[in-house]
């Protein structure tokens, strides 16, 4: 299958977007861009919704790319500028585990190390299915014509990674 130069990984958090597109870009030559480490500082502050949105759009003009994260108000964008847009639509346990298994880990695609729980981010996990997921759905209805990908578990994630 042909994924194109061009993919945008959305999902909820925890489910794992990141580390899919850390390898997906192994296997492809393309280069990652982890939105969070756009977004956030590492003293857990966060550059203006402008300057955000600046660096998203100069990231989107390139040829070639991988872009994860979630950020709700950009997807339709990085949506149209995509080939292929892969959707990690993993069930709420799953993500729960995630954002739990990454406390205390060093990550490449944040700027600070998790000490701990964060309720907000528990919240977004427990809100996913019912308010952004429906709207992901949307979107791709939205555009047909974008190659989506939809990955239901983690075997299927492994899965689809040996194809590469």
């Amino acid at each position: 299958m042909e994924i194109g130069n061009r993919i945008a990984v959305v999902g909820c958090p925890g489910s794992g977007k990141s580390t899919f597109s850390v390898k997906l870009g192994k296997c492809t030559g393309l280069p990652v861009i982890h939105l969070d480490m756009i977004w956030w500082r590492e003293d857990r502050t966060h550059i203006s919704g402008d300057a955000f949105d600046r660096i998203l759009a100069e990231q989107l003009k390139k040829d070639r790319w991988i872009i994860d994260g979630n950020y709700s108000r950009t997807c339709e964008e990085r949506i149209q500028a995509s080939d292929t847009v892969i959707f990690l639509d993993l069930d709420e346990e799953t993500c729960m585990r995630g954002i739990t298994e990454r406390i205390g880990r060093k990550r490449d695609d944040l700027p600070w190390i998790e000490t701990g729980s964060d309720p907000e981010l528990e919240e977004m996990v427990r809100q996913y299915r019912s308010v952004n997921r429906p709207q992901m759905y949307a979107l791709f209805d939205k555009y047909p014509e974008k190659q989506v990908i939809v990955l239901h578990s983690h075997i299927e994630v492994d899965s689809f990674l040996k194809k590469y």
